[in-house]
C-alpha cells in the first residue's frame, strides 16, 4: 500500500558577486532543509550542506547573505548523495511536495540537468506562496516570514536556514489547511431550513 506524505523542501542557493563576472553561472543547491509528513505527524527531518559540483568556491556576497563558511559547503554532502536521498522518499509512496516559491523546484530541476541526473521526484507540486496568495486575495506574492507573521506567529530558528525554513513552510501550511477546512464546513442550518413552515402555519390556521 503507497504512503502519502507531503514533502515540505527549502533550499539556499550559490550567488555569484555582482562586482565580478562569471561567466556561465548558475546557482547551486548548497543547503537543504526536508521535512517529511505523514498522517499528520512529522516522520523525517533532513538538514545537510551540499558541495557545489561546478562553481566550487562561494563569493563573498553569498557568504555575507547566507552565513555559509567555504567550509561550511566543502564539509557537505555531494550533489549526486542528495539526489539519492531525495529518490528513496519518492520510493516511499505518493508525495506531495511543498515549498514557498517556485525557486527550489526551478534551481532543483536546472541542477539536476546540469549533473546529468534524471529529476528524483514524482507527485505533485504546490507552490504554498501562491496558495496563501489566493487564499488571502493578495495581489503580491508574500516572503515566507512576513507570512508567518501575519499569522500572528514566530518563524521558526533563523530565515535562510534551509531546515528553519522548511519547518516555516512546514507551520503555515498547517494553518492554511486548518483555515480552508472552517471555511469549507458547511453553513449552520437556519430555522426556515428546519421547520416545515406549510405545517405550522396550517396548525396555527
Amino acid at each position: 500500500m503507497d504512503v502519502h506524505q507531503h514533502i515540505f523542501l527549502d533550499f539556499e542557493f550559490s550567488m555569484p558577486d555582482r562586482k565580478m563576472s562569471q561567466r556561465g553561472f548558475f546557482p547551486e543547491i548548497i543547503e537543504v532543509g526536508v521535512v517529511v509528513e505523514e498522517d499528520g505527524s512529522i516522520i523525517e527531518s533532513f538538514s545537510s550542506y551540499v558541495q557545489p559540483r561546478v562553481f566550487k568556491t562561494l563569493t563573498p556576497r553569498c557568504k555575507k547573505f547566507l552565513k555559509i563558511k567555504q567550509e561550511d559547503v566543502d564539509g557537505g554532502i555531494s550533489f549526486i548523495e542528495f539526489i539519492h536521498y531525495l529518490q528513496k522518499l519518492n520510493k516511499k509512496g505518493k508525495n506531495r511536495i511543498i515549498t514557498w516559491g517556485n525557486m527550489d523546484m526551478k534551481v532543483l530541476r536546472e541542477n539536476c540537468e546540469k549533473a546529468g541526473l534524471l529529476f528524483p521526484f514524482q507527485g505533485e507540486f504546490v507552490d504554498l506562496s501562491l496558495e496563501y496568495k489566493r487564499f488571502f486575495g493578495d495581489r503580491n506574492q508574500t516572503g515566507l516570514w512576513k507570512a508567518v507573521e501575519e499569522y500572528g506567529k514566530d518563524g521558526v530558528g533563523k530565515h535562510h536556514k534551509a531546515l528553519d525554513d522548511a519547518m516555516t513552510t512546514y507551520n503555515i501550511y498547517k494553518l492554511v489547511e486548518k483555515d480552508k477546512e472552517y471555511l469549507n464546513r458547511a453553513t449552520p442550518p437556519t430555522i426556515g431550513d428546519r421547520v416545515d413552515m406549510k405545517k405550522l402555519m396550517n396548525l396555527l390556521a
